[in-house]
């Protein structure tokens, strides 16, 4: 896929939650990660899927040529409180923004419902994503080391008071 291509942003559909369980498998495997990390991401989407409520929630599905390409998922926690899960850019469409693009349209999606804060949890070892919460104005607030999905890494809590 050469670098430039454009995409489109585009809310899920049903089947893509079969796509984004198999992607984050693929990306699971290049970073060795267990079958924990497989179960978890089998539970967000059974439960997104499950208790799908579209006025305070949404999935992006990004997409170039037809193809899905990248994911993210901006669930209800409370009524002042969304959690951002399972952002993931497919590596043959990394460099493009897209990342960026479905981090910038949960936090537009977030105030215009209301919610007056986003968090979201992710590892020490997810450097792309941590720089792009961060430059999204993520604030990280909480680090504890723990051994996870088969690898000594620090679990973070990152917050987006919106």
């Amino acid at each position: 896929m050469p670098y430039g291509i454009p995409y489109v942003l585009r809310p899920h559909k049903p089947s893509d939650m079969d796509w984004v369980i198999e992607t984050h498998k693929a990306h699971s495997k290049v970073r060795s990660f267990n079958e924990e990390f497989e179960a978890m991401v089998e539970k967000i989407v059974a439960d997104f899927a499950k208790n799908y409520d579209p006025k305070r929630e949404h999935c992006w599905i990004a997409e170039t040529s037809g193809e899905p390409v990248g994911c993210v998922f901006l669930v209800n926690r409370s009524e002042t409180l969304a959690q951002l899960r399972l952002l993931l850019v497919d590596r043959r469409a990394r460099g493009l923004g897209i990342g960026k693009r479905l981090v910038e349209e949960c936090v537009t999606f977030a105030r215009r419902v209301g919610y007056r804060k986003i968090i979201l949890g992710t590892n020490d070892i997810a450097v792309t994503a941590r720089n792009l919460y961060e430059k999204a104005g993520f604030q990280l607030v909480d680090s504890k080391p723990r051994h996870r999905f088969g690898h000594d890494m620090a679990d973070e809590t990152w917050e987006l008071e919106l």
